[in-house]
């Protein structure tokens, strides 16, 4: 973990002060998922890559009667998300740890082995080992749970332009949309007994996708 983590602060170190100003214009399909979580009374929802503790922010207070953990490889990052999270008078109800998202173990970090719903939102884009990031989101989902993904999609029904000026501009920030999200995600869904669906959102910007474990 420690050379994501290196990485991972030497770019937030400064960015994560205005990090949620500045992507709230184009980080689109947030609020949506969360609105999908549907968690419901007594559910733990994790989000996996939870930055500046945004998302579990906004989720907690759609969904007062449920509980939340996030994990992060950034310690900079979950230092913004704890003050954040203290600010909104959450800290009963929203636990943060530093962890890898491509191997973690949830029991150490939140004393549980399994979760009601699993988010990951724009996350996949900036992990090189976005797939071991996606099957341990995968293994972590409790029967009957979900996980839930926003991330870019491929601007299929966009101008070309608009979609190579996107992609270079993202480039210069590490982030590499994931063309074939919905492909790896039905087959590490598949292997492991899971449904899985995705949809494009907004002509293409972003994909929205589920995979659902059964009861």
């Amino acid at each position: 973990m420690s050379d994501a983590a290196a990485l991972m602060d030497r770019m937030y170190r400064h960015q994560r002060h205005i990090y949620d100003l500045s992507r709230k214009y184009y980080l689109i399909g947030r609020d949506e998922a969360i609105a999908r979580l549907d968690a419901r009374p007594g559910d733990c929802v994790l989000e996996i890559g939870c930055g500046t503790g945004r998302n579990l922010i906004r989720a907690a207070r759609a969904y007062p009667e449920a509980r939340f953990c996030g994990l992060d490889v950034s310690r900079e990052m979950l230092d913004t998300a704890e003050a954040a999270i203290r600010r909104a008078g959450l800290a009963g109800r929203i636990a943060v740890a530093q962890a890898d998202a491509t191997a973690f173990d949830p029991n150490p970090l939140f004393g549980r082995d399994a979760f009601d719903r699993v988010m990951i939102s724009y996350a996949l884009s900036m992990i090189p080992p976005w797939r071991e990031a996606l099957a341990r989101a995968l293994d972590v989902v409790a029967p009957g749970g979900a996980l839930h993904v926003v991330d870019f999609g491929d601007c299929a029904g966009l101008p070309g332009p608009f979609k190579t000026t996107l992609r270079r501009w993202l480039a210069a920030f590490d982030v590499t949309p994931r063309d074939d999200l919905g492909e790896a995600l039905a087959a590490l869904a598949d292997a492991r007994g899971l449904s899985a669906a995705t949809q494009d959102w907004r002509r293409g910007y972003a994909t929205l996708a589920v995979a659902r474990r059964a009861a």
